[in-house]
């Protein structure tokens, strides 16, 4: 099965999970920014977890099928097709999304799968380097893209349960633990306010707003850094390092954000308000196991949905 991309939106990728396993390598494990959306919209349509999905940032692709196939859209909410449940598409139809109406990255499962080349243990795109997705880029209108040719129907009407979903929100409270060169800082980060920047990307978030000042200005060896890292550099703004951030660093790492909250951050757009809640690392596994458990109730729930 072949879909060609009349229009590749703002910005529109393959992505997986990521690469696990060669940050040691200086390699990025990229991936879905909001990999929570992508494992469900692969769930929706009886896909693996990890099969390789289109993110599309801020303003979706017009894509057109040769032909029939399940779809399932999540994350960010983009006029075109209805998040959360699957759609069947029929050969020779088009797919247009507009722009997001809430949110920032959207993603589209279709069943079986996109193809794409295996590069070090991951499928997604890596634009900085070029690997993976589809020539290692960003779409262009004229692509067109294969998918595994898998038949699949769905038994009923259904939608997923939106008190699954992530509390996806324009003014979000993130929670993180007190990274290890908090105490460098005069400020708690759960005091300050910030905003988004428009200097922001899939390498990280660049945040406006309170400024954080540090108590000495010694320089400090890089050290390992990973998704969710907050750093502060010298301007005092920090940064959420995101899904293709380097895998080390040299600024203080004041916060960490927990994993369940990942998806808030990666749905933030520029003007976005944002803040920090301080949790212990205890109340992070327990939220993350939780998290997990609902995820387990999700796939038993969607056994016999497909034939």
């Amino acid at each position: 099965m072949e879909i060609n991309v009349l229009s590749p939106g703002m910005l529109t990728t393959l992505q997986d999970l990521g690469r696990v396993g060669f940050r040691h390598t200086g390699l990025a494990t990229g991936g879905a920014m909001d990999v929570f959306a992508l494992r469900l919209a692969n769930m929706l349509i009886g896909n693996e977890e990890k099969a390789v999905g289109l993110e599309m940032t801020m303003t979706g692709a017009e894509m057109e099928f040769s032909s029939d196939a399940l779809v399932a859209v999540t994350g960010a909410k983009m006029s075109g097709l209805e998040t959360g449940r699957p759609h069947f598409v029929r050969a020779g139809e088009r797919l247009k999304f507009g722009p997001t109406k809430a949110g920032c990255r959207t993603y589209v499962a279709i069943s079986g799968g996109f193809n794409a080349p295996s590069v070090l243990g991951g499928k997604g795109t890596d634009l900085r380097t070029g690997l993976g997705g589809h020539e290692g880029r960003a779409l262009r209108a004229g692509d067109f893209l294969t998918v595994n040719d898998v038949k699949r129907e769905i038994v009923g009407r259904w939608s997923v349960d939106p008190r699954i979903l992530p509390a996806y929100h324009a003014g979000a409270s993130v929670r993180v633990i007190i990274g290890p060169e908090a105490t460098d800082f005069t400020q708690d980060i759960n005091q300050c306010n910030f905003v988004v920047s428009k200097d922001s990307d899939r390498m990280g978030l660049r945040l406006s707003g309170d400024k954080l000042a540090r108590k000495s200005s010694k320089e400090m060896i890089s050290t390992a850094v990973g998704t969710g890292t907050v750093q502060v550099p010298p301007d005092g703004s920090p940064i959420i390092l995101m899904a293709d951030a380097q895998t080390i660093g040299g600024y203080p790492r004041i916060a960490q954000v927990i994993q369940v909250d990942l998806p808030l951050i990666a749905q933030l757009r520029p003007g976005d308000m944002v803040r920090f809640d301080i949790v212990t690392l205890a109340e992070a596994h327990r939220l993350s196991r939780d998290r997990q458990k609902d995820i387990g109730f999700l796939r038993e729930g969607l056994r016999g949905k497909f034939r």
